[in-house]
């Protein structure tokens, strides 16, 4: 099947099968391989990227659902900056990625509560990114990255 979409502010066409996941269209067609696939059962959420705005598990998404819409990637966060996403700077200097395996799936799903909520809480943060796993178990400054992202999205406003 050809499907039309709009992948990090490009308009894309491309073959692709009925079946086909979306993540593996991003990853194996197109090689946008920021976007990880940690579990094939939408349990991590190291695949997780935006569609039509809002943050989805791409590994139980498939391709042919996003003809007509927008996808963003981890590749598309600082698309036309000269410089880091203002979260991905606040991951790298509150050191919050350590192997880095759930890194984009995590800035995902932090730029997607920020935009929703610009001043998110402690609390907040952790219950938003329950269903984004960390095998290293670094939590604690992912937490802090996402809350030092939030204030630095802000400021760039």
């Amino acid at each position: 099947m050809e499907i039309s979409l709009t992948l990090n502010t490009r308009p894309i066409s491309v073959s692709v099968e009925p079946a086909m996941l979306l993540v593996e269209l991003l990853r194996e067609q197109l090689s946008l391989t920021g976007t990880h696939v940690g579990c094939d059962t939408s349990q991590c959420g190291a695949c997780l990227v935006h569609f039509n705005g809002e943050s989805v598990k791409s590994c139980t998404m498939l391709a042919v659902s996003a003809d007509g819409g927008s996808v963003k990637t981890v590749e598309g966060l600082a698309a036309g900056q000269a410089k880091l996403h203002p979260m991905q700077q606040a991951f790298h200097e509150n050191h919050g990625l350590q192997c880095g395996f759930c890194t984009p799936g995590m800035l995902m799903s932090a730029v997607d509560l920020v935009g929703r909520n610009p001043d998110p809480s402690e609390t907040e943060v952790r219950d938003w990114l329950e269903g984004n796993l960390c095998r290293c178990t670094g939590y604690h400054n992912i937490v802090k990255s996402v809350i030092a992202g939030a204030a630095a999205m802000r400021d760039a406003k």
